[in-house]
């Protein structure tokens, strides 16, 4: 469980990273101002917070 939370704050944070150079906040980058980064950022953003807040799968007997 504390795996699934440190990898999805990594995703989490690389998808930020992403996020702020595809919507131009980060500049020097060829991923600066490109919208599919942004997306792709978008999506690694979510789903690094579903790691972290995600349910557990199934309760063990």
């Amino acid at each position: 469980m504390v795996f699934r939370r440190v990898i999805g704050a990594i995703v989490g944070l690389v998808g930020l990273v992403w996020l702020f150079q595809g919507i131009g906040v980060l500049g020097g980058s060829f991923m600066s101002g490109s919208s599919a980064w942004a997306t792709v950022g978008l999506v690694l953003v979510l789903a690094g917070a579903w790691l972290v807040t995600g349910q557990r799968s199934r309760s063990r007997r």
